[in-house]
């Protein structure tokens, strides 16, 4: 018996978990989260996949993020302006990868996990942070109001 699409994608996302291959896991959850119907839920299962995936594809960003920054400031110190310059480049590229990542999961789970706009808050500035900021208190919010109303076994970010 062939299995289903969802189920074969499932089945990637865990051989790319144990793979320790993270954007593979986004890449067929979202997969899985595309082919849902409007009155299907992802599984608890799917759910752990899919925020495991985002996390870990997050947080190494992150990590570079908070380096790059550190370098940025040290070289910026030492008045090494031509190096100044590349790092603010590079710092750049990862805050756009950073943005790309969390506006996928955003996306995809439409506004449900507050956590992805707390980290565009970390390191958007101006009225980017302050936009951040104000849809991680409603994400949160609407979380909150979230797990009161649905069952356990639903998939409550």
């Amino acid at each position: 018996m062939a299995s289903s699409a969802r189920e074969e994608n499932v089945y990637m996302a865990k051989l790319s978990e144990q793979t320790e291959r993270y954007e593979e896991i986004v890449e067929f959850m979202e997969k899985v989260s595309a082919s849902l119907s409007d009155t299907e839920e992802l599984t608890v299962e799917e759910c752990n996949l899919l925020s495991v995936a985002y996390k870990d594809v997050i947080g190494a960003r992150r990590a570079s993020w908070r380096i790059i920054s550190l370098i940025e400031q040290k070289v910026e110190s030492h008045g090494n302006q031509d190096h100044v310059s590349v790092i603010k480049d590079y710092r750049s590229k990862i805050e756009k990868e950073l943005s790309d990542i969390c506006g996928g999961i955003l996306k995809l789970l439409d506004s449900k996990l507050g956590d992805y706009h707390r980290y565009l808050a970390e390191f958007k500035t101006g009225g980017e942070r302050k936009k951040a900021a104000e849809s991680t208190l409603i994400a949160y919010k609407a979380a909150q109001v979230c797990k009161m109303d649905i069952p356990k076994s639903s998939c409550n970010p």
